[in-house]
């Protein structure tokens, strides 16, 4: 087994380097849409209210109650349309031209995404800096904490627009891609930087999976569960299982004031069409203003 720069398995994130920072993202004077969401985010949902009033008057009306019940749910629907659209942030594109074709690639290679059986959320990493911590580790050179992710079309459910809205998720954290920028939710936490703000890179990374393999992953090496110095087997250890070490496609996106988010896909064409796609929004002015 070669010894490079191979990361190994999940290890507890509170002992190691956070990888994402929303929060350094997060501007003193919020833009208007970002004002807006969380505006209608606090917004109470009057809907409950009106349904358990409506239960409680059918159950004291007796053998009334299942009319009184029957009647009164249009009410309640009505209550729940207007939650709805009291919550509602509306935000209408125009985009055409070439920055339309740009867009339609950014949403075609996030939903690529999809495809691969294999995707997750790096939080935390740490350095292997000992030889026993190579030797008990699969001889890899960094240990990982990573989480299921997934690509989607679908933005904030109280966000109201006119363009498709490609989205990775994972755990708290949402990064939804709008036309001219890129929204992200992590908890209570809302930014969205334009895109010339961001910085997007593609990688290779080599994985030691001890779990299931991707049936779309690229297996293109081995080690065993505990190595010795040289990489080989470590013979004092029973049932030292031979684990395969995989070929991950590593989306890095970043930006000059802290944030670091980084995914990996077993499948590597599609973060380079994903990091290519990023690319050209990144480097091309501001496509639209929205409304």
């Amino acid at each position: 087994m070669e010894r490079g720069a191979i990361s190994y398995r999940t290890i507890a994130p509170d002992h190691d380097v956070v990888m994402h920072d929303v929060v350094s993202l997060v501007p003193a004077q919020p833009s208007d849409v970002v004002q807006q969401l969380q505006k209608a985010a606090k917004r109470r949902p009057y809907w409950p209210f009106a349904l358990a009033a409506l239960l409680v008057a059918g159950l004291v009306a007796g053998r009334f109650g299942l009319v009184i019940v029957a009647v009164g749910l249009p009410c309640v629907l009505w209550v729940v349309l207007r939650d709805q659209a009291a919550r509602a942030v509306v935000v209408m594109y125009d985009v055409t031209d070439e920055a339309a074709s740009r867009f339609d690639h950014l949403v075609s290679s996030i939903t690529g995404l999809q495809r691969a059986h294999g995707f997750w959320l790096i939080t935390a990493s740490g350095a292997i800096t000992s030889t026993y911590q190579f030797k008990v580790n699969a001889g890899a050179s960094s240990l990982l904490h990573r989480m299921n992710a997934s690509a989607r079309l679908a933005g904030p459910r109280i966000l109201v627009t006119n363009v498709a809205v490609p989205t990775l998720t994972a755990g708290s954290l949402s990064v939804h891609f709008l036309p001219d920028r890129v929204l992200f939710r992590n908890g209570r936490h809302v930014a969205d930087p334009p895109y010339q703000h961001l910085q997007a890179g593609v990688e290779h990374a080599r994985f030691i999976e001890e779990g299931p393999v991707p049936p779309d992953g690229t297996v293109v090496d081995s080690t065993w569960r505990y190595v010795n110095v040289k990489g080989g087997p470590d013979r004092r250890f029973k049932n030292n299982a031979r684990l395969p070490i995989l070929l991950y496609g590593r989306l890095t996106l970043r930006s000059h004031n802290g944030l670091n988010l980084v995914w990996d896909a077993s499948q590597v064409p599609l973060v380079h069409s994903v990091a290519n796609a990023l690319h050209q929004s990144i480097t091309a002015r501001p496509p639209v203003i929205h409304s």
